[in-house]
């Protein structure tokens, strides 16, 4: 999301984020989350040092990704999100975003209603908007979006996160992954600045520094 963010004016895109349920759209895909599978995590406890440094993004570990990821899970942020979209369609994005870095950036809480409320706030939402989007989160409307945009992503060809449907030369092309974007340049017939095209650092000037 934030690569995308930072090529939206060098690449003129158009972007359009459209929420759905990780786990529901795994179990359709057959696919297993990666906190599930022991060596990923064990990777991940090393790599994810690697990709805030490559991304320039201020990640930080979580002190218990499985409870946090797994337990507590994605499924209240989400509905809040398919509300947000009924509510405010043009602050999906932001509020996408504000959820991405009080998750990933200072550890915090994205289930309960003050949460999405601090979140909600710092997006842009009035407070009666708010406070209608939580009145939605349990409603049958916004668990069957929410369920349908699932399905929509599985039947696009998506078995994980992050997925990106971009369409190019009138047709549509899908990517998978992080490490997609100097292949979305082709696709796009677009060049490919490293991870920020504002200070450009290619994948090489990475791999040769004093790592």
């Amino acid at each position: 999301m934030v690569i995308l963010r930072r090529y939206r004016g060098p690449w003129n895109l158009d972007l359009c984020f459209r929420p759905f349920f990780l786990p529901g759209l795994m179990n359709l895909a057959g696919n297993q989350l990666p906190l599930t599978v022991v060596n990923k995590v064990q990777y991940a406890h090393y790599d994810v040092p690697r990709v805030a440094e490559y991304f320039k993004l201020p990640l930080r570990k979580m002190p218990d990704p499985v409870k946090t990821l797994v337990e507590k899970g994605s499924l209240p942020a989400m509905r809040f999100v398919t509300a947000v979209a009924n509510v405010k369609p043009t602050l999906v994005e932001e509020v996408s975003r504000q959820l991405f870095w009080r998750l990933w950036h200072h550890d915090e809480d994205i289930t309960e209603a003050e949460s999405f409320k601090e979140v909600g706030e710092r997006a842009g939402l009035s407070k009666e908007d708010i406070q209608q989007c939580l009145e939605m989160l349990k409603t049958t409307a916004v668990k069957e979006n929410l369920k349908k945009e699932t399905e929509y992503a599985y039947k696009k060809g998506a078995f994980g996160a992050p997925y990106i449907i971009a369409h190019a030369n009138g047709e549509e092309h899908y990517l998978f992954g992080s490490d997609r974007f100097p292949i979305l340049a082709v696709v796009l017939k677009k060049k490919w600045l490293g991870p920020d095209p504002s200070s450009p650092s290619e994948l090489d000037d990475f791999m040769t520094s004093k790592h």
